[in-house]
Parts: structure tokens; C-alpha cells; sequence
């Protein structure tokens, strides 16, 4: 599929405008992290438990040192002025300001957010955004969730804010944030709260405006300027200023009902008598809104009317079963022409709305049905929302700053010590806003087809973000994770430029600089891959835990337990996998200069020797030939043992293909020659190559490939086998990652009186490994079975109607792998998609998302995915690689279309749209 940069339409404009840096249309939008309590970045303790050096109970009194956080908030794209909705119920012991959740220690899969807030709509420039808050009328139940998952043990299910009865009744607040862009720096905000209960209900709202505090650490220079101030402003509302930002307005309408705001100020800065017993340097601090409506201490705001933090504070009566609205507006000082309100501000929302339909009716094909269409916008919308401004600059992390306390010595030769040049200070997309607030790389590279969708430029600028010389090491490898940025992720950022540069345009229109510009930094990182994790320089690879966190026997991150090293089916063949890669961007950049045909030879012959290894090292390297499966090797004692575990780990080596097609290759003649070359005198390397000549019914030759895979046809089919078999990987909802069989028959490796153990695991981990929030011993992970669905329409390409399979086995259908890929991206999709009862098994037996009107067209983007029910699974939130779903719609519109039995006419983009994958 191929997606263009398209100025049709007035957000497509805007796009444009933004790209060529005429209009700043960017400048604000939901950069706002929804946690920065508990992270590493706000860590400077000695043992680095971040949970338990910033918990929650201090979120609202203390300062953040790297960012902010809210409730369905917005900032600047630096993070420095920043606004968000505060609640409160009148029962709750805290003023709802940013989104609660168990940390790692106290939940018993691991960290899990605790609320119940959805995505609804988001545009690539934040022209338009909303987002829906369900907020209870009954007190937040915080002891309760904390108290019964620290009772739970791991083979029990989550406890969740739904199972407390908190919701029963319906007694909650519905509570919807817009945003709409007059312009760049005219923000329309309406908040709408909707009673969804049986009797009226009161309910303060706190729409909130402050600077982020870059003051108070004793440093100055361009990211620290002199402390700004929020002011009652002469025109109404409040004024904020900053010396490089500039001066912002926010003025606040009174409410539908007739309710005036009072406006609060307070200072941005920790309350250091409450927290730590110390001496508050203003009396005026940043718990001051919670003790002002909470406890009622009107002496805790600022009577002057002046401080880095402001509030309108709305009391509101909610009659049952209706709603009341709130309007303000946040604008340049500026942009201050015409009165705040009147009916132009419902106009111009209203307006913004159509653009939004407009934008994605271009966007979405027209083959998708009403309840694909909603998907997919959901999906895009929680892509959107959950790019952040992502602050840490490793260096003056380690550092400390010359107002605080020293950090603790540890932390020198702790964590990230070798990261010093790291300095992160842009906006990006996130995994998870809350769970995972901040950049995975792996995890990045599968955002960023999605991405490419709606915003080609940002799902490039993302990509080239991480290989740029602040961000990548110098010895060429690309930063992981916040908790350890040496981690060693899957190498896929390659195949998502890839994909990315071919979804960009028709061959001759695409970004030819783009990918230049990243296949250079990657030789980089390709050649710390082959240097690091290829200790005999056999090409045979051992990566770590891979992205794969507990799918092993062992950690594969640590030493064994049994001594020895291991040779990883998945490590081997993620490099074959980023060999191929690089070969194709390779012959691509071929044809537009020859120096690059060396480059390609280079790949070539690299991508052989690892297949080779990987199939016959050894006698036949990886693969078992009784099971007719890759698997990890353990060397022990001159001693080679396969780990018979039937994981994704062996499915892996199915993702390396690529094919050469002989008509472009032809016009590389120096390549073509050393290829010819090779296969010649190499042929016990050659035989990893595969050639066909496709013909036409008449037998007339039409085109020559050639396939470079790991697997031979036969050894394809053999482990296709074990894929599309339900007893084993093929679930309802997609390929599990570890085969069902293992739920009967463990897979168990003895190391002295110790067992280590790998069972079938559909859900949550049972296990602590890795923290035990994230589980691959049997769920449904969108990326992997992205990758796999890719490398079968490759295959299938390859092989045509010459090899069919048993889909499912034993059912006696027999498919193309082209009609496979397809089948699996259906499967995907079913994860989403109301079934019969109107239950969409994402939310597994939560009635109310099929019976209440209120909920049964929301839809969450799980991390994970039950093996066997489809059911959510780990974060909630997970809209960056679960958006793949958007890829996986696409295709099975297609083909429905494709074989309806009556054309249905389709615009000219949709039908572009609706391609395979």
C-alpha cells in the first residue's frame, strides 16, 4: 500500500503547511505525559527503585524535575506551558489531577493503570482532539485496589477499577475534553460532563493552566529560562508569560448551567513541609488546588492572584441522566482580537469535526464497514494522543543540579552510566502513556507504519529521531528504553524505514533522502549488531531477551545458570532478518548511484552465510530435523542442546525473505555480476536460494525471481505445520507466541534440584520474570504477527498457486500463503469487532461494553492478547504497535470486496488503500 502526502482537505493543508515549516501547526498538542510519578528519569535514589522514590501520594505535591502530567491535558511541544482537567466528586480523598494506577511492586502482573479513559478522536496537527474521562461519583476506591491485588497471586486475573462496584448503578460522570485550533496558537476547549447516574450529582471542575518547573534546580541556559508567572489578566482570564515561549491567554466562559469559575493561583513547587518536613521557600505550592477543594484551606492559594499555576474552579450540579459544558479558550496574547465567546466558538469546533471525518474518509478506505471504520479511528486517535514531550538529558540526570542534594554516588556507575551523551528533549511517540511513558525503540519502528498513514513526515522524523548523534551511541547502538538504554531490542528499525520509504509514494516519487539519510546510520548499527552479538563470528547470534522478556527457558539477558552460552534461533534470524533488509534498501539505492552495488554485494553474501549457519552449522545448525522446528541451542560442556520449546522464537526465522526480481536487478549489472559470481562458486551457499520463472496459462515466461529465506520450501512447510494448527499456535485471534501444546506437556530443563519451566500461559505471566507485567508464553502480540503475515505475502508472492497449505489443519482447506496471510490478519481483527452478542472479545465478559450505550462503542488497544478468548491483556493503552489493527482492516476490506459477488463502487484512494499489506 501506498500513502502520499495529500493536501486535500483542510487538515491535509495543514500537514502540508507544517511539513515545509510555514505555519507552526504542531506547536501544541497532547504532549502532556499522563505519568511522570515512578519514573526513571525522576529516580535519583541509590538503589534505583523508581516506585518507591516518586509514588503517587507525592505526585501531587512535588515538583517534577523532567516533565508534567494531567488529566486529558495538552502542552507546547517543549513541555513548558501546559493545561489539563482537575476532578472532584466530593467523596474523593484526593483532587483527581492525573490518572492512578498499582506500581510494579504493588500490582500482581506488574504496574497497571486503574481508570477507565478512552481515545475517541485525534488529528495529526491536533486540530481537533477528544478524549473521554469516566470519572465516579462514589469515592475513588484506591486502599481496595491496592489491598486486593497485593492479595492476588500471579495465576489469578487483575483487579480492576471495574470489578470494585465503584460504576454500579451508573453513578459516574462522563467526562469529554475537546480541543479545536482556530490556528496555531488558538486552542477552543469544551469540557462536557455527563451524569450517566439516577439522581442529580455534584461535581467541581478545575480546568488547569501552569509552566512546567524549570526554575527551582539551579541551572540556566536555552531550557532554562527565568521563572515565568500566571497573572489575573486585564482582558479577562488569566495571562501567562514566559520569555521564550511568549505570553498565553486562558479565559474561561461561564458554565451551560450559569455557574461563574473562580479563578485560583498557586506556585508550581514542591510542598516541602508536607512531603520531607522541611521549610516551604513560598507558601503557596503545588498540592495548593487539592487543599483549597479537598480540605477546604482557602489560605493554601495566592490571594494576590499570581503564581506558575492556575485553575477555574466550576462548581456544577449534574441533573440525572443530563450534562453541563464548560468553554475556554487558550490563545496567543497575540491572537487577543475578538471576545473569547459566542457562537463562533461552536462553529469553529463543529467545523473542525467535518475536516476530522473529511481527513480519514480519505484515510480509511470505504470498504471498511461501520464497525472497522470505528476502529480504526479509535486506533489512529490513541496513536495520536500518546505522542508525549519526552525530557532526559542522561548527563545532567547523572549529575545532579547545583540546587538539590547531590545524587547518591551509586548512581555514577548505576544506571545508563555509559548514555551520558543521551539527550532527549522532543516529542515522541510513546508505547503507552501511562504504563509505558516512554520510547521503546522496537516498539517505535511498528509505530511508525501507522503512523505513515495519517502523518508520513512525523512517522519519518521518528525514525530518523533515534539514529541521530544525540540519541544513538557512538558505537552504534540505538537507545532501548529509559530503564536501560544499552537493552538490546529486536533490529527492526530497518525494516520500518523500509516500509515506511515504500508506503511514502509511487516508485520515482518517494523520499530517496529519507532513506539515504537513514541507511547510513543503520550500517552503523548493523555492524554493532555483528560485532557485539556474534562472539565467534560464526553468525550465529545471541541478543539477550530480545524484546521477548520471559519467553525462554532462562533470562536470556543473564549469565545461565548452567554455564555455557546459547545460540538464539530468534537472535540469528532477526539479523538475516535486518540483512534482507538492508539488501533491498540497498539495490534501491543502487539504482540512483552505482557506489551502493558494493553495499548490496555486501548484504547479499551476508544474508547467505547467516542462513546457512542457521540451517547447517554444525550438521544442521537450528534446526531440529525430527520436530521440523528452530529452536535455542545451549552449548554446555562441548555439548549441544536444543531448548524444545515451540515459541515464536522459532518462528522468527519464517520473517527473514526477500525476493529479487530478475527485471531489477538486470539494471545493477555490477551486482548482478558479483551475484552470478557467487552462486557459481559458492554453490553449498547458493542452495539457500531458491529461483522460479513465472509463467502465464499459456506457459509464456512473464518474470524471474529469486527467493533469499531462511527456510527451505520444505522446511516451510514442516513448521507451517505447528502454525496453523489450533491445538498448537493458531488461535481464534491470532498466532500465540508459545505453542497450546506446552499447556499439557511443559516443556521442563533440569539444572541440578531446579526446574526450569516453560508452560502454556494464554494471559497474564504467572511468573515474576522481568517484572512479570508482560507475558510471552502463549498471548497474541500484534507485532510479531505483523511480521509474520508480511513474510507470508512474500512468500506467497514467491510461490503462487505452486504451494498450498492446510489452513487450519486437519479442516482439509487448502490456501495460497497469500490466502494465509490474509486469514491471520482476519483472525487480528476479530480481536476489536462486536461478535454475535455484541461483545468484542477485547473486553472480555465486561458486560457493559456490549449492553450500555455509554461504553459499547468504546475500544481499547490492548499490549497483549488472551491466547484463546482475544481478551486484553497488560497495558490498556497500548495504541502504538495494537494500531497495526489499522493494517490488518485494510486487508480483510479488501478482500471481502474483492470477492463480493457484486461490485461496490469505491473512490480511487480508497481503492489504493485497500491493497495487502
Amino acid at each position: 500500500m501506498i500513502w502520499s502526502s495529500n493536501v486535500n482537505g483542510s487538515e491535509g493543508q495543514r500537514l502540508d503547511d507544517d511539513t515545509r515549516r510555514l505555519v507552526n501547526w504542531k506547536r501544541w498538542g497532547p504532549y502532556l505525559s499522563e505519568r511522570q510519578w515512578g519514573t526513571v528519569r525522576e529516580d535519583y535514589s541509590a538503589d534505583g527503585d523508581c516506585w518507591a522514590y516518586f509514588p503517587h501520594d507525592q505526585a501531587r505535591g512535588r515538583a517534577y524535575r523532567w516533565g508534567e502530567d494531567g488529566l486529558l491535558g495538552i502542552s507546547d511541544r517543549q513541555g513548558r506551558l501546559c493545561f489539563s482537567i482537575a476532578l472532584w466528586n466530593g467523596q474523593d480523598p484526593i483532587l483527581k489531577e492525573r490518572l492512578f494506577g498499582l506500581t510494579g511492586p504493588e500490582g500482581n502482573h506488574g504496574e497497571d493503570v486503574k481508570e477507565c479513559y478512552y481515545y475517541l478522536d485525534a488529528t495529526p496537527t491536533s486540530s481537533y482532539l477528544k478524549a473521554l474521562y469516566k470519572y465516579p461519583q462514589r469515592a475513588y476506591p484506591y486502599s481496595d485496589l491496592v489491598e486486593e491485588n497485593r492479595r492476588r497471586a500471579k495465576h489469578e486475573p487483575e483487579y480492576e477499577l471495574l470489578d470494585t462496584g465503584v460504576f454500579d448503578e451508573n453513578r459516574y460522570f462522563d467526562v469529554v475534553a475537546e480541543y479545536a485550533k482556530a490556528g496555531p496558537e488558538d486552542v477552543h476547549v469544551r469540557i462536557s460532563v455527563h451524569n450517566r447516574g439516577p439522581e442529580d450529582a455534584e461535581v467541581h471542575v478545575l480546568p488547569t493552566l501552569w509552566f512546567r518547573n524549570t526554575w527551582a534546580w539551579g541551572r540556566d541556559g536555552e531550557k532554562y529560562p527565568a521563572k515565568p508567572t500566571i497573572t489575573v489578566s486585564e482582558r479577562g482570564g488569566v495571562l501567562a508569560e514566559h520569555e521564550v515561549l511568549g505570553a498565553y491567554v486562558l479565559e474561561a466562559d461561564s458554565a451551560s448551567g450559569g455557574e461563574q469559575p473562580t479563578w485560583l493561583f498557586t506556585g508550581n513547587d514542591t510542598n516541602t513541609e508536607r512531603l520531607f518536613g522541611g521549610l516551604n521557600e513560598t507558601p503557596h505550592v503545588k498540592d495548593a488546588f487539592h487543599n483549597y477543594v479537598v480540605h477546604g484551606d482557602h489560605a493554601a492559594v495566592n490571594p494576590d492572584g499570581v503564581g506558575t499555576k492556575a485553575a477555574a474552579l466550576y462548581h456544577l450540579t449534574v441533573p440525572a441522566g443530563g450534562s453541563r459544558t464548560i468553554q475556554l479558550r487558550l490563545r496567543a496574547l497575540s491572537e487577543q482580537h475578538e471576545p473569547a465567546f459566542g457562537p463562533a466558538f461552536a462553529d469553529t469546533i463543529a467545523q473542525r469535526v467535518r475536516e476530522a471525518d473529511e481527513f480519514y474518509a480519505e484515510r480509511i478506505p470505504h470498504a471498511l464497514n461501520a464497525e472497522e471504520t470505528r476502529v480504526a479511528r479509535q486506533a489512529y486517535a490513541g496513536l495520536l494522543w500518546s505522542k508525549q514531550f519526552y525530557h532526559y538529558a542522561v548527563g545532567e540526570w547523572h549529575d545532579g543540579d547545583p540546587s538539590q542534594p547531590m545524587p547518591p554516588s551509586e548512581r555514577i556507575a548505576g544506571r545508563n552510566k555509559e548514555w551520558r551523551h543521551l539527550y532527549n528533549s522532543d516529542v515522541i511517540s510513546m508505547p503507552d502513556a501511562w504504563e509505558y511513558p516512554w520510547y521503546a525503540a522496537w516498539d517505535l519502528a511498528f509505530h511508525a507504519l501507522p503512523l505513515a498513514r495519517v502523518d508520513p513526515t512525523f512517522a519519518k522524523e521518528q525514525l530518523l529521531l533515534l539514529l541521530r548523534e544525540w540519541y544513538m551511541h557512538p558505537n552504534g547502538q540505538i537507545p532501548a528504553y529509559e530503564f536501560a538504554f544499552g537493552d538490546v531490542n529486536p533490529p527492526v528499525h530497518a525494516w520500518a524505514v523500509w516500509r515506511v520509504y515504500k508506503m511514502s509514494g509511487a516508485r520515482g516519487e518517494r523520499d530517496l533522502l529519507f532513506l539515504e539519510r537513514a541507511f547510513h546510520k543503520l550500517m552503523l548499527n548493523f555492524t554493532w549488531w555483528v560485532n557485539r552479538k556474534d562472539p565467534d563470528g560464526k553468525n550465529v547470534f545471541s541478543g539477550g531477551f530480545l524484546g521477548l522478556d520471559n519467553i525462554g527457558v532462562f533470562d536470556r539477558s543473564q549469565p545461565l545458570p548452567t554455564g555455557g552460552h546459547l545460540d538464539q534461533a530468534d537472535g540469528t534470524a532477526w539479523m538475516a532478518f535486518y540483512c534482507a533488509t538492508m539488501l533491498s534498501m540497498s539495490l534501491e539505492l543502487a539504482l540512483h548511484n552505482p557506489a551502493y552495488d558494493d553495499v548490496a554485494s555486501k548484504f547479499f553474501e551476508h544474508f547467505v552465510a547467516i542462513a546457512d549457519a542457521m540451517n547447517t552449522l554444525g550438521g544442521t545448525g537450528l534446526w531440529d530435523e525430527e520436530d521440523g522446528f528452530y529452536y535455542d541451542q545451549l552449548h554446555l560442556d562441548n555439548r549441544s542442546i536444543p531448548l524444545k520449546v515451540r515459541s515464536m522464537v522459532g518462528l522468527i526465522p519464517l520473517f527473514a525473505c526477500e525476493i529479487l526480481e530478475e527485471d531489477s536487478v538486470h539494471l545493477l549489472p555490477a551486482f548482478t555480476k558479483r551475484m552470478r559470481w557467487f552462486l557459481e562458486n559458492r554453490p553449498d551457499l547458493g542452495r539457500h536460494i531458491t529461483y522460479m520463472a513465472a509463467s502465464n496459462d499459456d506457459g509464456t515466461t512473464t518474470h524471474h525471481h529469486r527467493l533469499l529465506a531462511i527456510p527451505s520450501r520444505e522446511r516451510l512447510e514442516r513448521v507451517l505445520r505447528y502454525v496453523l494448527d489450533e491445538n498448537e499456535f493458531l488461535s481464534d485471534f491470532g498466532i500465540r507466541s508459545v505453542s497450546k501444546v506446552h499447556d499439557d506437556a511443559p516443556y521442563v530443563f533440569r539444572v541440578g534440584d531446579q526446574d526450569h519451566r516453560v508452560a502454556y500461559d494464554p494471559a497474564e505471566s504467572t511468573s515474576g520474570l522481568f517484572g512479570g507485567n508482560s507475558n510471552w508464553r502463549g498471548p497474541i502480540w500484534f507485532p510479531l504477527n505483523y511480521l509474520l503475515i508480511e513474510a507470508l505475502e512474500r512468500y506467497g508472492h514467491f510461490y503462487g498457486d505452486t504451494l498450498r497449505v492446510e489452513c487450519p489443519v486437519g479442516s482439509g482447506t487448502m490456501l495460497t500463503l497469500e490466502e494465509v496471510a490474509r486469514e491471520l490478519a482476519s483472525r487480528l481483527t476479530r480481536i476489536f469487532l462486536p461478535a454475535a452478542d455484541g461483545q468484542r472479545p477485547v473486553h472480555g465478559d465486561e458486560s457493559r461494553y456490549a449492553t450500555d450505550d455509554a461504553w459499547s462503542d468504546l475500544v481499547l488497544f490492548y499490549e497483549y492478547f488472551h491466547g484463546d478468548s482475544g481478551r486484553g491483556v497488560g497495558a490498556s493503552h497500548q495504541t502504538g504497535w495494537t494500531a497495526l489493527v489499522t493494517r490488518c482492516l485494510e486487508t480483510v476490506a479488501a478482500d471481502r470486496h474483492a470477492n463480493a459477488p457484486v461490485a461496490t463502487p469505491r473512490s480511487a484512494t480508497a481503492t489504493a488503500h485497500g491493497s495487502s499489506l
